[in-house]
């Protein structure tokens, strides 16, 4: 999520690779042609996650090396190439992390502006290769504009890119347009297989352009380089009851944001969603039930798991088993850092069994 709502938010280069604790870290192609002479940001070991500025945080764990990666933005200054891309830090104990590792550039001779930001990557383990979803732009290409729309629209959405491992490089596969509809205005692009192991994208369609955002999906061809047949809508940001409860009479324009979805099937079959809004004009991490256990619902809105200006909320399972989530907090980059917490599946449900400040670092209000 990159803005509320008073807050908007190839020839293959030379790869250089160097084995860095157990994982293998080529140099991210990405480009045909460099824009920038300089050189990518130092990587640093025994890194705290109070130390990182974060937004949009993403951990898998790769079990063969025993390696938690987490990913996020890339700014040019990251990269070295006057572009924007993804990046990722490595740890063996969620305590101490080493990076920045440039893992995805944006190249030139794609719909997206290299200039423009990747936001909100995440990394899926899908049929022996690893597929990055990231949200890119292009805000030269403009959609649509006042007075047709109440703010400009420009070219935004979520696309994949490949690799065959966790580390990268990712090569985008499909260069010509983003995976869900061009027309429509899309972050945070996430997969979800099906029962019938159907893939799909789950995506948000902005509420820059929609006023009351939604998560929509769309079914993806089986090697993920496209999508096929018509999206689907999930739910509406306006659904959540609590959000409604804020809001007094007036004369402003009501907005809707929904971000950072993610699906997680429960031990008893149970499908939810994490994603995350504002709420009395603060950032808040929240969960969604479906009540049929498909992707397309009706999906029942549940009372938020965590606020304190927090959200973009991501699960992962450690290597002993304990499931966590991390988010980020606050919202205002760079302000923003990793958080992490202890989470218990209750079958039906979610619930936060408390903050884990002796891996992110201390706190007020984490105890």
């Amino acid at each position: 999520m990159k803005g509320g709502p008073t807050l908007c938010h190839s020839v293959a280069a030379l790869v250089v690779a160097v084995l860095v604790g157990g994982a293998l870290w080529p140099r991210a192609a990405g480009a045909q042609e460099a824009t920038g002479d300089g050189e990518p940001a130092e990587v640093r070991q025994g890194l705290r996650l109070h130390e990182i500025p974060l937004h949009d945080p993403y951990i898998v764990p790769h079990e063969p090396t025993q390696t938690y990666y987490l990913y996020t933005s890339a700014s040019p200054e990251d990269t070295g190439e006057g572009r924007h891309g993804v990046k990722a830090y490595t740890s063996d104990d969620l305590v101490n992390w080493e990076g920045p590792h440039v893992v995805f550039e944006i190249p030139d001779d794609s719909w997206a502006d290299p200039m423009d930001g990747a936001w909100a990557p995440e990394v899926h383990e899908y049929q022996g290769k690893y597929y990055l979803f990231v949200s890119l732009h292009n805000e030269d290409e403009v959609l649509a504009e006042p007075p047709e729309v109440w703010r400009t629209n420009h070219l935004r959405g979520s696309i994949v890119a490949v690799a065959d491992g966790p580390g990268g490089p990712f090569r985008m596969l499909k260069e010509e347009g983003p995976h869900p509809p061009r027309e429509f205005m899309t972050i945070d692009g996430s997969l979800y297989v099906d029962s019938e192991g159907q893939p799909w994208m789950v995506y948000v369609h902005e509420w820059i352009q929609k006023i009351d955002g939604t998560v929509e999906a769309i079914r993806m061809t089986d090697d993920l380089s496209d999508t096929k047949g018509e999206p689907i809508h999930l739910f509406k940001g306006s659904d959540a009851p609590w959000r409604n409860e804020e809001i007094s009479p007036g004369t402003e324009q009501l907005s809707y944001v929904t971000d950072g979805n993610q699906t997680y099937r429960t031990q008893t079959g149970e499908l939810l969603m994490l994603w995350s809004s504002w709420n009395d004009g603060r950032y808040v991490q929240t969960l969604a039930r479906s009540e049929s256990g498909r992707l397309d619902g009706p999906w029942e809105q549940l009372d938020p798991l965590v606020g304190k200006d927090s959200g973009h909320g991501m699960l992962f399972e450690t290597f002993d088993g304990q499931l966590m989530m991390v988010l980020h907090r606050p919202f205002e980059y760079p302000e923003s850092r990793g958080k992490l917490f202890d989470m218990k599946d209750v079958g039906d449900d979610l619930r936060v069994v408390r903050p884990r400040p002796d891996l992110h670092g201390p706190e007020a209000g984490d105890n």
